[in-house]
């Protein structure tokens, strides 16, 4: 990570961008939004979790049944027209009409068909291509179980794997090695699924490599219960002798929630990770590090103490904070990989020991300036003025409304009153986002990261995520020619007086 140089970049997930298929995808405007990356003078792309998504869990990327997998919604049908693996006329049937949002219900049926297709001409010329045996092999501690999982999922009526017939639950190898047999045909279109989208998404990588763009991906801290990896790897998680939780994660009662929030996630066994030296983060840390430059981890907080909640409470009330050996995991880490490109997701109430980790390990931590017009401003660590050069600073999040959309919908009188007397003037609606921009320009930080819906100074219903909420969710989308060459031109301009 170099944190010695001043850059910035621009927050923007793939299914965000424009395309003719209902999502955007690894297609043409992937790499037509890195040239215009590029032309406004950014060198850093973060998006959100890359990791599969599901329809009965509000499509959202960070609820995923796979913590090594990628989301095959994600794959471009042209680029498989292109390969040869989708015909003219296959490729016309994979289009939607859905502009301006992710068409979830349409794009599942329709991205599941056209992978069979493009498997079934794969098989029908198999030899000329040794590519996907070599990603197979490359791949295997995590795309078999992977590609199994998925399959007998589907097999089984798609409930839980809790639920499956015992010898499936505990996965006795004679079982597994029989049904293989017969789902054999399945689990290899799985795989060559993944296949597609790790060669597309290494293109995508080299062209941004070739234009100076750096790629920040994200890591959800904890997996979800019904996953494979939870599935492969029950020691590493509190659950009882059938596989059953015994604790969910959580976060404590609030001045915001009376009850706190109960996550669901089951919480890691710490004791059984250490004993096997963190191998599992560090194994999903490095394959991260495969397809991005740096990586965003997600509630940095529950790497010193998390909220243990019984499972079986409804609330989150009944929790207890336990600690983690965090030093313990973060020298692994360091031992894996020297530089620690890491940054810490460290919002909202944080306390003395989640810093002293983050500082042993010099991890850049965020801040937030729609955050920073609260009570006492001229003491908030989201000011630009009280950050350090060892951080990100960001206008919003994907769990924020937009700049634009807070400035009209949330904001607090009082909040108001202080920026009026920060910037020593009245900000209005129009000219909101671009303040805010230019204030994370100029920020010590050495990193600073504009989400696209305030560069286009969009209103709340381009919000990407409203958390605690299950539908209308993770669909915003960039419209077709939105990102224009003025909006790149000025933010390159504010890009060279800020000196990054």
């Amino acid at each position: 990570m170099i944190r010695n140089q001043r850059s910035s970049g621009v927050l923007c997930h793939i299914s965000s961008l424009p395309s003719s298929y209902g999502i955007g995808d690894l297609g043409p405007e992937a790499f037509r939004f890195v040239d215009m990356l590029r032309r406004s003078r950014q060198h850093y792309w973060q998006v959100l979790p890359l990791n599969p998504t599901d329809r009965g869990l509000g499509n959202s990327p960070y609820s995923s049944y796979s913590a090594f997998a990628f989301n095959s919604l994600l794959i471009s049908p042209e680029g498989l027209y292109k390969d040869g693996l989708l015909t003219r006329d296959e490729l016309e049937k994979c289009r939607i009409n859905s502009d301006g949002v992710v068409a979830f219900d349409e794009v599942y049926d329709r991205k599941a068909w056209m992978l069979a297709r493009a498997y079934d001409r794969y098989r029908s010329q198999w030899f000329k291509s040794g590519d996907f045996k070599k990603f197979c092999l490359a791949q295997k501690s995590w795309l078999d179980d992977h590609a199994m999982f998925v399959v007998l999922k589907h097999k089984f009526k798609d409930v839980g794997w809790a639920d499956w017939p015992v010898e499936f639950r505990d996965r006795h190898p004679e079982a597994l090695e029989k049904v293989l047999i017969e789902i054999e045909h399945d689990v290899q279109r799985e795989k060559y699924a993944q296949f597609l989208f790790h060669r597309q998404w290494m293109r995508l990588r080299e062209y941004c490599l070739e234009k100076g763009v750096r790629l920040i991906g994200d890591v959800p801290i904890y997996v979800n219960y019904d996953s494979v990896d939870v599935w492969r790897d029950r020691d590493f998680f509190k659950l009882d002798a059938h596989g059953g939780q015994t604790f969910v994660a959580g976060v404590p009662p609030d001045y915001f929630s009376k009850e706190g929030q109960r996550w669901g996630n089951p919480v890691y066994n710490w004791d059984n990770l250490k004993k096997a030296g963190f191998t599992w983060w560090v194994d999903r840390v490095r394959h991260n590090l495969d397809f991005f430059d740096l990586v965003r981890i997600d509630h940095f907080r529950a790497f010193a103490q998390y909220w243990e909640i019984p499972a079986s409470e409804p609330t989150a009330v009944k929790g207890v904070w336990r600690d983690v050996p965090g030093v313990e995991l973060f020298t692994a880490l360091q031992t894996a990989f020297p530089d620690l490109p890491i940054i810490a997701e460290d919002l909202g109430i944080i306390t003395p020991d989640v810093d002293a980790l983050k500082d042993k390990f010099c991890l850049p931590g965020m801040h937030v300036l729609m955050f920073a017009f609260h009570n006492e401003y001229k003491k908030s660590r989201d000011l630009p003025e009280n950050s350090t050069p060892l951080s990100v600073v960001y206008t919003g999040t994907h769990d924020n409304n937009t700049i634009a959309g807070w400035f009209s919908q949330d904001i607090t009188p009082m909040e108001k009153r202080n920026m009026r007397e920060y910037f020593r003037r009245e900000i209005t609606l129009q000219e909101v986002n671009w303040v805010m921009i230019e204030l994370a320009l100029r920020s010590a930080a050495f990193l600073s990261i504009i989400p696209m819906q305030d560069l286009l100074g969009l209103g709340q219903m381009a919000r990407m995520n409203k958390p605690s909420t299950v539908k209308g969710n993770w669909g915003w989308r960039l419209l077709s020619g939105s990102f224009t060459m003025a909006v790149a031109d000025r933010l390159a301009g504010l890009v060279l007086a800020s000196k990054r």
